[in-house]
């Protein structure tokens, strides 16, 4: 599934993180490496310098190449994917508690927001939980085509590395009070939650993996994720997304970015076909 897999660096022991990752998939996938350091035009940090010791420091078979630029670095990055022809990128970041996990502004929520291609971000800290080859990948689905954007990735990752996939549905129940009989919309919701996951275990298995696992939830859905990644100890969440431009794109609340900024094990978002092109919709438990 992955043939070109691009990690932008600034040396960072975040970055360094994110560059191993995505070289240990890059060797199980056979994929080609890009490795892009980013120097601000103002004459700020100089990444380029730092790139070169990242990648010597790295025991690969996979082929590396690197390159540096100048400029607004997710711009730069972005460019950058598209001119190699990138299908992945992957970056790291780092969690926020308090006030700033709801700030934006960095480079990785930028990339996550306008890449066409999927981008697997690798915590750093010590709370993070980054292992490969993975052994347990988690699909958040809601049925939406935004969330089935997820399941072939999720699949292919699944089968590649002999891992059980985990297709999980969590019905948002906050709205429960206000309507006048809540037990036969939770019924409802339980029974088109049930049908999703079903739907992603067929596709799951006809694509050649071996143990899956459905479950659905209730409750607050990035909460209720969270406590099953920790549950089950999952290395890798994969859900759909999509993206924003404009005045939208610094607007907060999706669930997709509050797991990359809070869930222990990396996430790969991946935008949907109509999105990439379009960047519009909504979804609920995926996005």
């Amino acid at each position: 599934m992955f043939r070109t897999i691009l990690v932008p660096t600034d040396g960072s022991a975040g970055a360094r993180r994110a560059f191993a990752h995505a070289v240990a998939l890059a060797e199980r996938y056979r994929a080609d490496v890009h490795t892009l350091a980013v120097d601000s035009a103002d004459g700020g940090v100089d990444t380029t310098a730092r790139l070169a010791s990242t990648v010597e420091a790295a025991d690969t078979t996979a082929d590396v190449t690197q390159a540096d630029r100048t400029g607004v670095a997710h711009e730069e990055i972005l460019d950058y994917a598209e001119a190699v022809g990138a299908d992945l990128l992957v970056l790291g970041t780092h969690g926020r508690t308090g006030v700033r996990r709801y700030l934006l502004g960095s480079v990785t929520e930028k990339v996550v927001r306008l890449s066409d291609v999927p981008v697997l971000t690798v915590r750093a800290g010590d709370d993070a939980r980054v292992r490969f080859p993975y052994q347990n990948v988690l699909v958040p689905t809601d049925g939406s085509e935004q969330a089935a954007a997820a399941v072939d990735p999720a699949t292919d990752i699944a089968a590649t590395c002999e891992a059980h996939l985990h297709a999980v549905s969590v019905v948002d129940t906050r709205a429960m009070g206000t309507v006048t009989r809540p037990d036969v919309l939770l019924d409802q919701l339980k029974s088109q939650a049930r049908s999703a996951v079903d739907a992603v275990a067929r596709e799951a298995s006809h694509g050649g993996v071996d143990s899956v696992r459905t479950a659905v939830q209730e409750g607050l859905p990035y909460r209720a994720l969270l406590a099953y990644v920790d549950e089950f100890d999952i290395d890798l969440v994969v859900m759909g997304t999509h993206g924003r431009r404009g005045v939208d794109r610094y607007l907060l609340g999706s669930v997709t970015e509050k797991l990359v900024r809070t869930a222990p094990a990396p996430v790969l978002s991946v935008r949907a076909p109509d999105d990439a092109a379009q960047s519009t919709g909504t979804s609920a438990t995926p996005e």
